[in-house]
């Protein structure tokens, strides 16, 4: 019998591909055994309760833009990793700016020193194309080798435009090494010209938004993302896609068996264009806007028939009062919301207990997927014999009310404030560690590693 540090005794235990009652051993941070006779100087009590994977949420948003001064978010990773821990979430890949003229590789150095000090989850790193210069051409085939398994840009910023060839470059070079190209599916010309077609007719108010933001400059960025992946035979992974015409792309892509990966963001399973009407509507504003009732429904589909493969959060908060500043518009609203401590539960309680989705599907789709995708299976993503032992505990009964006042994240208002969900967290091992119980964040600041990556997993 090994000698264990920790054993949860119990529980149900669900991964994406089994669901079974039995206890889980730990020591020395990793799964040691589940079911049998085990006995540790440490035990916690599941009974009644589920026992998920820790949460891996791929995409986030915990430091600002290096160099950017009017991209200054809330967030940090203090703060942000607290949130997660209380949500369930063990891991999170963090969107990692290169300052102007710093290589890939020396800005996620950056990042992981700030992680060894401040997180309480473990961090991995998606650096961000700002524009494809030779020598980050150059970069992308060592970044394997340093334990990072993605690169990411945006569309809809105008470098895009004026550099496709090379993001073309990029994203044929990051398939041939073992990487994932991360793309922010909008049109930026399409915006552009709403935005200007807006304003000029009075309608600059940011309940416009989502008009500023057609649908088509989703679906059209998402079609060129496909061509791209259908051109370089590389694996793309597209962003809290939005909408049902971008979806259906990604689905007429899979069929043609071309590797297109989709995320989507709570705030589309939960939240529809008509917030925007709201006399603070410019708190749900985010990159895609809200669609409509449609689209949420479509999502969800999505998720069922495994079209969309993670749930992710695009946690990228501001403070209220800088997303209701009076003088901003359709051109200068601050897309970004806090999710990261609600992800789990309100996933659970609209999706499993609805009946939508099945448990299975619900584990994939919250840590299994994002952890074969971003080179983490089986290390993280489920539980079994040898992985990190990053769990879960839920109560699959607890209905809570959520509230501005509750959020960990360095931040004042939640987008769901006043939502009622049933299913919640009552504690969260990371590494065999207890990071939050009792309502309580106590896993220590620097307790949380930055991860190193092999290649994606194509699902």
């Amino acid at each position: 019998m090994p000698q264990l540090d920790l054993v949860i005794r119990g529980g149900r235990i669900i991964t994406a591909s089994s669901d079974m009652h039995a206890d889980i051993g730990i020591a020395r941070g990793r799964i040691m055994q589940i079911g049998g006779e085990m006995h540790a100087g440490q035990e916690l009590d599941a009974s009644g309760k589920l026992l998920f994977p820790g949460g891996v949420d791929a995409h986030v948003h915990l430091t600002s833009p290096a160099g950017h001064a009017t991209i200054r978010r809330a967030e940090n990773f203090a703060s942000g990793s607290a949130a997660a821990a209380a949500g369930g979430v063990t891991t999170v890949g963090n969107m990692t700016w290169p300052a102007l003229g710093e290589s890939l590789v020396a800005a996620m150095e950056r990042e992981g020193a700030i992680v060894r000090t401040d997180s309480v989850v473990d961090v991995f790193f998606h650096p961000i194309l700002r524009e494809v210069t030779g020598a980050v051409l150059d970069e992308i085939p060592r970044l394997l080798a340093v334990g990072c398994n993605s690169i990411k840009y945006f569309m809809m910023f105008p470098e895009f435009e004026r550099q496709v060839h090379d993001y073309l470059a990029a994203t044929r070079s990051a398939g041939a090494h073992g990487l994932i190209t991360l793309i922010h599916c909008e049109d930026e010309p399409l915006i552009r010209d709403a935005t200007n077609q807006l304003i000029n007719a009075g309608k600059a108010a940011v309940r416009y938004y989502a008009d500023a933001h057609p649908v088509i400059s989703e679906v059209v960025a998402t079609q060129r993302a496909i061509a791209f992946a259908e051109a370089t035979g590389a694996p793309v992974y597209i962003v809290h896609l939005a909408s049902e015409r971008a979806l259906a792309a990604c689905a007429a892509a899979q069929a043609r068996g071309l590797p297109v990966y989709v995320e989507v963001r709570p705030i589309y399973l939960h939240l529809t264009r008509e917030r925007f009407n709201e006399p603070d509507g410019a708190k749900y504003v985010g990159n895609p806007p809200l669609r409509s009732r449609s689209d949420v429904e479509a999502l969800w589909s999505g998720i069922q028939n495994g079209t969309v493969h993670t749930v992710c959060t695009d946690h990228a908060p501001y403070y209220l009062a800088e997303k209701l500043d009076p003088a901003l518009t359709v051109a200068t609203a601050r897309p970004g919301v806090e999710n990261l401590q609600t992800m789990i539960p309100m996933l659970f309680s609209e999706g499993v207990r609805t009946g939508r989705i099945s448990l299975s599907r619900f584990v994939e789709v919250i840590a299994t997927n994002a952890a074969k995708l971003f080179g983490l299976y089986p290390r993280k993503g489920t539980i079994a014999v040898g992985s990190d032992a990053d769990i879960v505990i839920f109560d699959p009964l607890k209905t809570q009310m959520i509230t501005n006042e509750m959020l960990f994240a360095n931040v004042d208002y939640t987008p769901f404030a006043g939502c009622e969900v049933t299913g919640w967290p009552v504690a969260t091992v990371r590494r065999g560690e207890v990071i939050f119980r009792d309502n309580q964040v106590i896993g220590q600041a620097g307790s949380g590693i930055p991860l190193s990556r092999g290649a994606t997993q194509l699902l």
